[in-house]
């Protein structure tokens, strides 16, 4: 391990947070919030000292190793939480530290859970910082130091195959940080383009801000108790359902397209898998709760904003699915799951893992069947090698130990099953609302300070692949590298 890297990196996020806190506060100053500005100041102050202090001196060894990258990214995004729940703490809108971290952690990682009763009540100031969460945490929040920090392709590569999902990470330029730039650029371009399409709807631009914020991160957190509901308006239903489908798209393709590679972009097999899972479920649940609703407009209306909110794992609502029919709250259970693309800003297994997991299965199928016959599993077009195939396997084997334990201690709260399993279901997968107790119109509140830690570490696992979370508990992973060798 190298320790001096590492703090370095940490000092140099401490500085891009203690920057980022600056915008709610100029948002507590435009709406007269005074009682916020220090809120936000002090945990500003704290984070530039030891920022400076950390990252003042570049270290002789710049190098960062894999365990490096792995112990980086997740002290950054516990350490960032903690600080980032502090001004909820300071300001008394969330006094206890166990809700604000949940708060933050919800936010950061682009789950939007919540353990808020009454959203509404919060300051304006509070409101933008928790939803800009949403924003940086959705593109990742190393990614976006590569994108604003001087940072080479060396010392970072670690760091974004440990940060960005799928099950794998490539370059979209020769250089790391140019990769990072030019994600953000085409995030940047989208959330604004989605402001105005809002703000043209009549929506305030505080509230477009707010909405944007958490369809791009596809987190969703909302400025209202009731969500997108609140608005009672057809037009944000469609426009902010359509974004949150773009949203969990692979932001690779949109670099296809700028560059006019258009079979690249549209030949995508993902992408297809995606909008062909999107449409189907769509159409069969419209056709299911029609009778629950005014005609077939609304109903697929309705229906395609929440399966789109759940699949992309942004957890926007405009009705209680928890009322839905069997069928259609099975199936929405089945699409937190899954997840939008990989190289999206969405949560879940991802598309392309559910994809190779059915190519597998009938691989195997087949080598029962024809047991001398020789097959390669493909997809994009390109053959998978058998260390791309077990890491896809390790993958969900950990996923399913980590819901399986994580069920068990949830249960020790004493609620319902469905309550408990769709809690773990929807901070792993990052979707936001679960059923029962924690459905679109639930809350997370109910829940132990100690369970909420543990929901917590699931979001964030959730959010990093599992192992960067998982790694900070391996012994292995603090030793230096002269007492492992």
């Amino acid at each position: 391990m190298n320790y001096r890297m590492v703090v370095f990196v940490l000092g140099r996020i401490f500085l891009v947070e203690a920057a980022m806190m600056l915008l709610p506060m100029v948002c507590s100053a435009i709406y007269g919030e005074w009682y916020m500005l220090p809120a936000f100041l002090l945990p500003a102050v704290i984070l530039l000292l030891l920022g400076l202090a950390a990252s003042l001196r570049t270290p002789k060894n710049t190098t960062i190793y894999a365990r490096d990258g792995l112990a980086i990214v997740a002290l950054v995004w516990v350490l960032m939480s903690a600080f980032g729940a502090l001004p909820f703490v300071i300001s008394g809108e969330i006094p206890a530290f166990a809700d604000a971290f949940f708060e933050m952690v919800s936010g950061f990682t682009t789950t939007g859970s919540t353990i808020l009763i009454d959203v509404e009540a919060l300051s304006h100031g509070a409101l933008f910082w928790r939803s800009f969460s949403h924003w940086v945490g959705g593109m990742g929040v190393l990614v976006f130091a590569m994108a604003v920090l001087p940072m080479t392709d060396g010392r970072a590569m670690h760091l974004m195959r440990a940060e960005v999902p799928g099950p794998t990470c490539g370059k979209l330029s020769s250089k790391l940080s140019d990769s990072a730039k030019i994600l953000y650029g085409i995030y940047f371009a989208m959330t604004a383009v989605e402001v105005v399409f809002l703000c043209a709807g009549g929506m305030s631009l505080y509230d477009s801000l707010i909405h944007s914020f958490g369809t791009a991160g596809t987190g969703g957190f909302s400025s209202r108790g009731l969500s997108i509901g609140a608005y009672h308006s057809p037009y944000f239903e469609w426009v902010i359902g359509i974004f949150m489908l773009l949203f969990g798209i692979n932001f690779n393709l949109y670099y296809f397209i700028l560059m006019r590679h258009f079979r690249e972009a549209f030949g995508s097999e993902e992408l297809r898998a995606y909008l062909g899972i999107v449409l189907f479920s769509t159409v069969t649940i419209a056709a299911n709760i029609l009778s629950m609703v005014g005609g077939v407009g609304e109903a697929v209306r309705t229906a395609f904003f929440q399966v789109s909110s759940i699949i992309t794992t942004t957890g926007y609502a405009t009705a209680d699915f928890n009322l839905w029919p069997t069928y259609s709250r099975i199936l929405l259970l089945l699409l937190m799951f899954v997840g939008g693309c990989a190289g999206s800003t969405a949560g879940g297994l991802k598309i392309s893992r559910v994809i190779i997991f059915f190519k597998a299965a009938r691989q195997d199928l087949n080598k029962m069947l024809h047991t001398h016959a020789v097959t390669t599993i493909r997809f994009e077009g390109k053959p998978l090698d058998e260390k791309t195939l077990q890491g896809v396997h390790n993958y969900f084997n950990v996923y399913m130990l980590l819901v399986m334990l994580s069920t068990v201690l949830v249960s020790l709260d004493g609620f319902d099953l469905t309550t408990t399993f769709t809690a773990v279901i929807t901070c792993l997968n990052n979707v936001g609302p679960g059923m029962e107790l924690v459905g679109p119109m639930g809350n997370f509140s109910h829940f132990s300070d100690p369970v909420k830690y543990l929901l917590s570490f699931d979001m964030l696992a959730g959010r990093l692949e599992l192992y960067p979370m998982l790694a900070l508990f391996a012994p292995r992973l603090w030793r230096s590298r002269r007492t492992m060798r």
